[in-house]
């Protein structure tokens, strides 16, 4: 108010300094009017971004401390996976030590069964106890009724022999099988309906198609041989059984 009396009061002087005076302090008061305006305009936009990176600042800090939340469990899990690892290996360990000696005991197993107590003093390809038909040896299970098994169980045995079921690719291994005609209900072979086909315990498929009867039903059938001749009998009965493998080379 004052600026502007002083401003009028001057206006009617006659004064040529005076009104020059004038004329420089309204340029003035212009420019520094504007750059008021200027300056009020940049601290608004100062405060907004003030505000904007406060903002950002906390989502930051928010952000930080669920990563090192996510370090700390990642740490957690790494450590766990470190000590899982660590148990594994002491298992591998274990296991591969315990292989070596199940490996050792078999190799005297096999130099028990298959060469000491001969007369000859000689290593025999198939133990005794077992037939040699090349390149196979087989067993023939023949115990009283009290001790026939399933199909299932006939092969579990075998399995324990560290051999399976006998089975028969060719007429040699069927005449192989058929060597010994022994029992009265019959012996079980590797051989049985899957998905309504003939099928050896190997999973190759029964080709020669003469050997046995179709299988009907199709499912739950084992063959059982008796007598030189092939019969499809359910799984579930109790039979002797024949078990089949590889002969040594002595």
């Amino acid at each position: 108010m004052g600026l502007r009396i002083y401003f009028h009061t001057l206006s009617h002087e006659s004064d040529p300094n005076k009104l020059e005076e004038v004329s420089t302090l309204r340029a003035n008061n212009t420019k520094l009017s504007l750059e008021n305006a200027n300056l009020t305009r940049d601290s608004k936009n100062l405060e907004d971004q003030l505000g904007n990176l406060t903002q950002a600042y906390t989502v930051s800090e928010s952000y930080v401390r669920d990563l090192y939340a996510g370090v700390q469990v990642l740490s957690k899990l790494n450590q766990e996976l470190e000590t899982e690892k660590n148990n594994l290996n002491q298992k591998i360990q274990d296991m591969t030590r315990n292989w070596n000696e199940l490996n050792i005991s078999r190799a005297q197993w096999s130099i028990d069964s298959y060469c000491l107590g001969n007369t000859d003093k000689k290593c025999q390809p198939c133990q005794k106890g077992w037939n040699l038909t090349q390149p196979s040896c087989y067993a023939y299970n023949d115990p009283p009724p009290s001790g026939w098994k399933t199909w299932e169980e006939a092969r579990e045995d075998c399995s324990g022999n560290n051999s399976d079921l006998a089975v028969a690719h060719t007429p040699a291994e069927k005449e192989a099988i058929n060597e010994n005609r022994l029992g009265v209900y019959g012996f079980w072979i590797g051989l049985r309906v899957e998905d309504g086909k003939w099928k050896w315990v190997d999973g190759s498929d029964l080709t020669e198609s003469s050997w046995i009867p179709a299988p009907v039903p199709a499912d739950g059938h084992c063959a059982v041989f008796y007598r030189g001749k092939w019969f499809s009998v359910s799984c579930g009965a109790t039979r002797q059984w024949i078990c089949q493998k590889k002969a040594l080379s002595v």
